[in-house]
């Protein structure tokens, strides 16, 4: 049914593709398409602006005209939807699984090895991953690597331009990659939520790229500790295109 009611509009001269805003929005309207925040449907914006405060660019405003009236049952019906393909996406961790989401650990976990990992260096040149799987969508928050780890949160990109990033930044840490544009950001903050929750972090390095749509990489790991309820000691590294530490 259409009414007049307020809605939100995007400016996609303005929008960077950060992907902020789908971080805000708790009804899941809001996508990235081709680099650009896009309305899912308008049955789905509920109107309120929640999305408005995470946008740094002011590409997002409320307007008021005549479209598909808010749909609170479609809105329920969206989320359980992403979940049950978020679930379908994530293997399972079981032999007939895929092979690429088996956990494992590549250094024996002794409670004193356990203690004494974080201070552990790899020789240069060497891999310092300690387990498998490492991206944030296969790796559930019931893996024993996590418990208590001093944990990495790396954009895809950020290895590739950082010519040490084995030796700097993974030693002594459990590392999680994916890309906060290209992946589901949501699910993104769904996973790391019940992980900072159940799994006793103790910090938290958030690794990123200069450019805009790395950036909302920090909006879901604050995001999922504020639904976790826990403060976790963290830093961010900025790493620019060129391979240089920013911040």
């Amino acid at each position: 049914m259409k009414v007049r009611r307020k809605i939100i509009e995007i400016d996609e001269e303005l929008c960077d593709g950060c992907g902020q805003c789908i971080i805000g929005c708790a009804e899941a309207a809001l996508v990235l398409v081709d680099g650009k925040a896009k309305l899912v449907a308008e049955k789905y914006c509920d109107g309120l602006g929640a999305c408005l405060g995470e946008c740094p660019t002011g590409a997002l405003k409320i307007v008021e005209r005549v479209s598909d009236d808010f749909d609170e049952e479609a809105v329920e019906e969206l989320l359980k939807a992403n979940k049950e393909k978020e679930a379908k996406t994530a293997a399972p961790d079981m032999a007939c699984g895929c092979a690429g989401s088996n956990i494992q650990s590549f250094v024996p976990q002794t409670p004193c090895q356990s203690a004494n990992q974080p201070q552990a260096m790899a020789p240069a040149g060497s891999s310092a991953l300690t387990h498998w799987p490492v991206q944030i969508r296969l790796v559930p928050p019931t893996a024993p690597f996590l418990q208590g780890a001093d944990l990495l949160i790396a954009a895809d990109c950020t290895p590739l331009a950082y010519a040490n990033f084995h030796q700097d930044f993974i030693n002594g840490k459990v590392v999680m990659m994916g890309c906060p544009k290209f992946d589901d950001q949501q699910s993104y903050v769904d996973k790391l939520a019940e992980i900072f929750a159940t799994a006793n972090i103790s910090s938290v390095t958030t690794a990123i790229m200069e450019v805009p749509c790395c950036g909302s990489m920090r909006g879901i790991v604050s995001e999922a500790m504020k639904r976790a309820g826990r403060e976790i000691p963290s830093k961010e590294i900025v790493i620019s295109t060129r391979g240089d530490i920013l911040g």
